[in-house]
């Protein structure tokens, strides 16, 4: 429970500190969350030139590439954590907004405000536990069960990285909401938050 409290006043500090720099740490978040995108979209190239070629060895050469699956399993998280922000700022996120409809727009916005708050905090508890998973993963020098032995570490990282990076980018979207002059929604050229919304 103190590592709970500790990590709280962490995340209070950073968020002040962000809140400070916005005008930094909102345009390096945006070109941050693009290159990590491009990331993720080459990795899940990867993965299917990966799988491609796996189906034609094993049926067309009788010949499987060994530690395909475990790979393949092995590369989901990081195609999943590195869009997670770049998702969120372009909306992308599939959201139940059923209640939200039915409030005063000077409500809704308190409510989203409310939501993204309690999201930062919830995420940046997720990036800090998993931290500690990846680099536990790290110092025992895990590898998955069978042939080639794949480090499982850098998945295990991606998870981490990237509700560290949807953190951010929910408090930015809630100083946005809240003073949409004072802090820019700072969101990729694709989309993202509205300044009426």
């Amino acid at each position: 429970m103190q590592e709970l409290g500790i990590l709280i006043l962490v995340v209070a500090a950073i968020m002040a500190a962000t809140a400070a720099s916005a005008r930094f740490v909102g345009p390096a978040l945006r070109v941050l969350e693009q290159v990590l995108l491009a990331g993720s979209v080459l990795v899940i190239l990867f993965v299917a030139l990966f799988v491609g070629a796996e189906v034609l060895m094993r049926y067309g050469f009788n010949s499987p590439i060994p530690g395909h699956l475990e790979g393949s399993e092995l590369l989901m998280p990081i195609i999943v954590f590195l869009a997670l922000s770049y998702t969120q700022a372009t909306r992308g996120h599939v959201g139940m907004d059923l209640v939200l409809d039915g409030l005063s727009p000077g409500a809704r916005r308190g409510a989203t405000i409310a939501t993204l708050f309690i999201s930062v905090f919830i995420c940046a508890v997720l990036a800090w536990f998993s931290f500690k998973n990846a680099l536990q993963l790290w110092r025992y020098d895990d590898v998955t069960m069978t042939p080639p032995y794949f480090p499982t570490w850098p998945a295990a990282a991606a998870i981490p990285i990237g509700y560290c990076l949807i953190s951010f980018r929910m408090f930015i979207q809630a100083l946005h909401l809240y003073d949409p002059d004072r802090f820019p929604e700072y969101a990729p050229a694709a989309g993202g938050l509205h300044a009426a919304e």
